[in-house]
């Protein structure tokens, strides 16, 4: 019977993952998933098919379901986001090189981030008429956009945070304001 309870002991921990001396687990990066009808932008709150352009999703430790983002420079300002405190595992944006029409981004045709080549500045709006970081899977797909619509090519570190969001670049002091007055002035 001991001998048993040994064999036994033996195959579980042969079945199980090596960890190292830490206690930590080492974060596996999951793999982009399809976009649905029921994708729910994170800031909108909106049905992310209903517009035009590319999307993202940003999955997050600790979280089934990704974030969803109706344009990718949404995604880019979540993650210059300073009171952001999840551990992000994975970006994903659309391939545009692979995407049907501006109109149909896509839902399955996701590159990595970190692989992909953004153009920003161009003519061309994103899907909430706001600038976009346009994703590409190759950089001679971003160079031809870039000969029809014009604009830069970067990586996503390099999209600054005042490209997406232009208020951050505002300049505060400039600004009128206008004096609180409180009952009985």
């Amino acid at each position: 019977m001991r001998k048993i309870a040994i064999a036994l002991l033996a195959g579980s921990l042969l079945s199980m993952p090596l960890t190292g001396c830490s206690d930590e687990a080492t974060a596996v990066t999951p793999a982009p998933i399809a976009m649905t009808d029921d994708a729910v932008g994170h800031y909108c709150q909106m049905y992310v098919l209903d517009h035009g352009g590319p999307k993202a999703q940003i999955h997050l430790k600790g979280f089934e379901q990704p974030l969803w983002f109706a344009q990718v420079s949404d995604a880019v300002a979540y993650m210059h986001d300073k009171e952001r405190t999840a551990d992000v595992l994975a970006v994903y944006v659309s391939d545009m090189e692979k995407a049907v029409s501006w109109g149909e981004p896509g839902v399955e045709n996701w590159v990595g981030a970190d692989r992909a080549f953004f153009v920003t500045g161009s003519r061309q709006m994103g899907g909430m008429d706001a600038p976009e970081a346009i994703p590409f899977g190759t950089r001679e797909a971003a160079e031809t956009f870039v000969r029809r619509e014009g604009g830069s090519i970067v990586t996503f570190d390099a999209i600054p945070e005042e490209y997406v969001r232009p208020q951050a670049a505002m300049n505060i002091e400039g600004v009128q304001q206008q004096p609180m007055h409180g009952h009985g002035s």
